[in-house]
C-alpha cells in the first residue's frame, strides 16, 4: 500500500495511506507511524495552513466513539479498535458493527468524555468538555484557525446507541469540508477502500537508517600500520587476500 508523506517540518512528520482501516493502519506502521491523534491532527492543519494536505483531506484518527445503551455516547482515547484493527474492520466488511464486551468498555471509558453537546462554536473549542479533551492543548488555537477561515462552529455526527456496545473509528473531516470540518462518530466505513489513514512520527525517527561510515585506506596506509605493528611484510599478501 502506497505511503504518501505531506508534512516534513515541524517536531512531526506526517503521512497518510488510503485503503481499509486495517491495511492502512499495518502499512503505515510498518514505516515507522503511529495513527495521529485528534490533538496532533489539530495542530499539524495550524501549522501546516489551511490549503495544505492535512487541512484538505479528512482522515481517521486514533480516538473511538463508545456507544453505551446505559451509560451513553463518549469519545474514547483508548480505542478497542486500535488493539483490534483487523476484527473491527472485518466487521464492517460484512456490514456489522464492531461490539464491545463489558471489559472492553470499561477500558474504554477509562480516558473518555461523555458527549452532551453535538454542535460547538470554535471560539470556545478550550472551554466546552469535548473539544478541550479531543484536541487538547491545541484546542484554542485550532477553534481560532477554523474560526479565521470562515467556520463558525462543527458538528458531531452521532449514531443511535444499541442494545449491545459497539465502538466506531473518529474521522475528521477536512477543512471547509460539508459541516465545515466536522467530527464524525458515525462511520462504519472501515473497510472501504477509499479510507484514509494518517499517521504521525518523530522528525528524529525518519525511518531512514543511518548509512554506515566507509573509511577507505591506501597500501601506503596500510603499510605504515603493518609497520607500526612490527608486521613489515605482510603488505602483499593482505592486498590480494583483499582483491579476492
Amino acid at each position: 500500500m502506497e505511503i504518501t508523506q505531506d508534512v516534513t517540518r515541524g517536531k512531526l512528520h506526517s503521512a497518510y495511506a488510503v485503503g481499509a482501516f486495517d491495511k492502512a493502519k499495518e502499512a503505515l506502521e510498518a514505516k515507522g507511524y503511529r495513527v495521529i491523534s485528534l490533538e496532533e491532527n489539530a495542530g499539524l492543519r495550524v501549522q501546516e495552513g489551511a490549503n495544505s494536505s492535512v487541512s484538505q483531506r479528512g482522515n481517521r484518527t486514533r480516538e473511538a466513539f463508545i456507544y453505551d445503551s446505559d451509560k451513553g455516547i463518549f469519545l474514547s482515547k483508548k480505542s478497542p479498535i486500535m488493539a483490534n484493527a483487523k476484527q473491527a474492520t472485518d466487521c464492517h466488511r460484512n456490514g456489522k458493527d464492531f461490539y464491545l464486551n463489558d471489559e472492553q468498555v470499561e477500558e474504554s471509558l477509562a480516558d473518555s468524555v461523555k458527549i452532551t453537546n453535538t454542535q460547538i462554536p470554535t471560539n470556545r473549542f478550550a472551554d466546552e468538555a469535548l473539544t478541550s479533551f479531543a484536541f487538547g492543548k491545541n484546542a484554542k488555537a485550532y477553534g481560532e484557525f477554523l474560526k479565521e477561515n470562515g467556520i463558525n462552529s462543527i458538528q458531531v455526527y452521532l449514531g443511535d446507541a444499541q442494545n449491545k456496545p459497539f465502538a466506531t473509528q473518529a474521522w475528521l473531516c477536512r477543512i471547509g469540508g460539508d459541516g465545515g470540518s466536522f467530527l464524525d462518530g458515525d462511520d462504519g466505513g472501515l473497510s472501504y477502500v477509499s479510507d484514509v489513514v494518517r499517521g504521525v512520527r518523530s522528525a528524529s525517527a525518519k525511518g531512514a537508517s543511518v548509512a554506515r561510515k566507509i573509511e577507505t585506506y591506501t597500501p601506503k596506509d596500510i603499510q605504515k600500520a603493518l609497520k607500526t605493528l612490527k608486521l613489515a611484510g605482510l603488505e602483499s599478501q593482505i592486498l590480494e587476500t583483499l582483491k579476492k
